[in-house]
């Protein structure tokens, strides 16, 4: 199928071609007809693309940062190497659209395939979208108008956001598309409008939208003159202008405690005076409305009850569509061009040189449906190879960054298939890394012939699903911690490597700190004695959002089970003997934070009488190096700083030494994996360590929530 994406790094707009994706649960997957193009917003999204790296990072000081912080802890060279990945990443382009329901995924019984449908979905032929971020087009509202839905919700919820009754007058200044939109939608509200723009043609359509007055040099004086004396009742700003002329209007025109609300991006250097003695509120409104930005609300499907929260996103996109219906809101005056996606790249070509006006730009989608539905795409002929190959699952960005490169590097392993969710992530990785073939189907990769081993490295609670289906398929699996989120996952994954027994195909965990130089390094030093030997762990994870998705119990485990569960592992390589008893108590009172799990200590016993302590630990500052490892017994210590450098002391010796860069095993864990597939070595890890480690894991989050050790075998 059709797709637009941006080239942040090189500034390019390209329409490609990618497999259609499939409905994850709580998605419906639709077949656009058309999709509109946000001039305003897609134009901001090119010129940053086409600024040089300096002027990239001066429009996102947050990002230069994070950055700086990340070559302390990482080093320069990775960081780099990281930067120019993310920003080889493609971005897709739009956000409002509209078509017919194809499919829907678990959890969706809102909608049916063959429903018209008014979605957030970007400029392609075939769109993936969660269930809350759609609503349902009336059978006499036409596609092209329905794809203005998604902007009209923003020009609702800030009309919304001012508070307007019937007989008010309302200044809106910007005549773009959401301010035309919200001239329409305040004049089916019995409101008075006041437009301005610099754009005379913009306040000539303004006037057919609705509006009383407007003109490019409205200016606070007519206002007033215009009211009797009053002033603008509410204030709305949909302007996109680095300039403070808007909001210095807005302040200006607003009669005492009025409200002016910033639906646009302008300039924001407030005076404060006009403010203060009139007492005027001010508010920026949130996209659609409640809701934006809410992975529960948005992602999980979860809605607001009506009650409480009258006015969602979807209710916002609902009203829309339900005023174009009445008649009470037209957008065909709003149409200036349509393109065949065919032809998309020309639509960008007339924004970006603006030889010719221009407002609502249209996408028309005009192939046959069943023509656009392909989840295998072969971008390059397939080799013949004596080397393995190698199909992936998952292209996000620790894929990208690190395992992805990483495969290609082993001289062993063959790229023959990588797939993702949507597809274009894995295309361009595809396209870049050498991969033959692109999916959005997990079983194209593992039921191709040509794939000799799968690596998962999805979102946590696929993990399970797929390292079973992989092993029943015979394939041999590289799965990205954590193996699995459940002790019934676990135990499933067991019987069935136990049923195949010495047929079962190699099984790995992508635990990397085991393969880096500083811990094998530390192994030798200790190896040949007998004695038990006592490990601390200190991992400065930093904080993440409570909403985000590793933190969800249910897909990603959290972050004992999704990250933690690396100490466990290199404590149980270091002490050369499987856990045996774990012990975990965490944070807590009154003033602690609403996610405790990641601000833990978690003991371990193992089966050789050594002790080990991973104290996982949210509450630092990221700028602080993330981990550092101490080993001691039998008259020897060994530290490990962040991967950097490795101390040792040893018969009355100090000797420290520094890594060129910071190593962390993941290469070394990909080259072992690809020799033990080549026959060259055994199993990487043991399945015994494998499975103790993962029960380990899984016991520790058990044991916060009981408040008492577990022993197991």
């Amino acid at each position: 199928m059709h797709q637009i994406l941006q080239d942040i790094r090189k500034g390019n707009t390209s329409l490609i071609s990618v497999p259609a994706p499939v409905a994850q649960p709580g998605e419906v997957l639709i077949a656009n007809a058309c999709s509109l193009v946000s001039a305003g917003t897609e134009k901001m999204v090119i010129d940053l693309a086409k600024k040089s790296l300096l002027g990239k990072a001066r429009e996102r000081p947050d990002h230069v940062r994070r950055v700086l912080d990340k070559i302390r802890n990482e080093g320069l060279l990775t960081t780099i190497r990281q930067v120019l990945e993310k920003l080889d990443e493609p971005m897709t382009m739009g956000y409002s659209s509209a078509g017919v329901v194809v499919a829907c995924g678990a959890d969706v019984q809102e909608y049916q395939p063959g429903d018209r449908v008014a979605s957030n979905g970007p400029h392609a032929e075939i769109v993936a979208v969660p269930k809350n971020l759609c609503a349902r087009v009336p059978e006499n509202v036409p596609f092209d108008h329905a794809a203005f839905t998604v902007l009209g919700s923003i020009a609702m919820q800030g009309v919304r956001l001012a508070r307007v009754n019937l007989g008010e007058t309302v200044l809106v200044i910007g005549l773009g598309l959401v301010g035309q939109i919200t001239v329409g939608l305040l004049r089916a509200s019995g409101c008075r409008v006041i437009g301005v723009d610099l754009d005379p043609a913009k306040c000539d359509l303004a006037k057919k939208m609705g509006a009383e007055i407007a003109h490019p040099g409205v200016t606070a004086s007519e206002v007033f003159s215009s009211t009797s004396g009053l002033g603008a009742d509410a204030v709305l700003i949909t302007a996109s202008t680095k300039s403070n002329q808007p909001i210095t209007l807005a302040a200006d025109a607003v009669r005492p405690k009025g409200r002016v609300v910033l639906v646009g991006v302008v300039g924001l250097e407030l005076d404060r005076r006009p403010f203060y003695f009139k007492e005027v509120e001010f508010v920026v409104s949130c996209s659609y409305g409640p809701g934006r930005y809410d992975p529960k609300y948005e992602q999980q499907g979860h809605d607001y009850p009506a009650a409480y929260v009258r006015w969602t996103e979807q209710r916002n996109m609902q009203a829309v569509l339900d005023l174009m219906a009445s008649g009470k809101l037209n957008v065909a005056p709003l149409v200036s061009h349509r393109f065949a996606i065919e032809d998309a790249v020309g639509a960008y070509d007339l924004i970006e040189k603006g030889n010719e006006p221009y407002l609502g730009i249209l996408l028309e989608y005009a192939r046959p449906i069943e023509q656009r539905i392909e989840r295998r795409l072969q971008i390059r002929p397939a080799k013949s190879s004596s080397r393995l190959g190698v199909g992936v699952l998952g292209a996000g960005n620790f894929a990208r960054m690190v395992l992805l490169p990483a495969i290609r590097k082993c001289d062993e392993l063959h790229p023959v298939a990588l797939c993702s969710a949507r597809g274009t992530s894995a295309e361009h990785s595809a396209q870049k890394l050498g991969f033959e073939v692109v999916a959005t189907d997990e079983d194209v990769v593992i039921n191709d012939p040509n794939v000799n081993a799968v690596f998962c490295i999805t979102q946590h609670d696929q993990h399970a699903r797929q390292v079973l289906k992989s092993l029943r398929a015979g394939k041999h699996v590289f799965v990205e911690k954590p193996l699995c989120l459940t002790t019934d996952q676990l135990h499933e994954i067991d019987e069935e490597i136990q049923r195949q027994r010495e047929n079962a195909p190699l099984l790995m965990v992508g635990f990397n700190r085991r393969f880096s130089p500083a811990a094998i390094q530390t192994k030798r030093l200790f190896e040949k004695s007998a004695a038990p030997i006592t490990i601390s762990m200190r991992f400065n994870a930093g904080p993440i959002p409570a909403d985000h998705w590793t933190q969800d119990l249910e897909k990603g485990g959290g972050r004992i089970i999704g990250e933690a569960c690396h100490g466990i592992d290199l404590a149980t390589f270091l002490a050369g003997s499987p856990p045996v008893r774990v012990f975990a108590e965490s944070i807590g009172g009154p003033h602690a934070p609403p996610i405790t799990d990641d601000q833990c200590f978690i003991t371990l016993r193992h089966a050789n009488g050594s002790i080990s302590n991973i104290a996982y630990l949210a509450g630092g500052d990221k700028s602080f190096p993330k981990e550092r490892i101490e080993v001691i017994g039998d008259g020897r210590i060994a530290v490990i700083d962040d991967f950097r450098s490795l101390t040792t002391c040893a018969g009355g010796k100090t000797k420290t030494q520094r890594l060129r860069q910071q190593d962390k095993g993941h290469q070394a864990e990909v080259r072992a994996f690809a020799a033990a597939l080549a026959g060259k070595t055994g199993a990487p890890i043991s399945w015994e360590d494998i499975r103790s480690v993962t029960l380990a894991s899984l016991l520790a989050q058990q044991s916060l929530r009981e408040g008492q050790p577990f022993d197991f075998s």
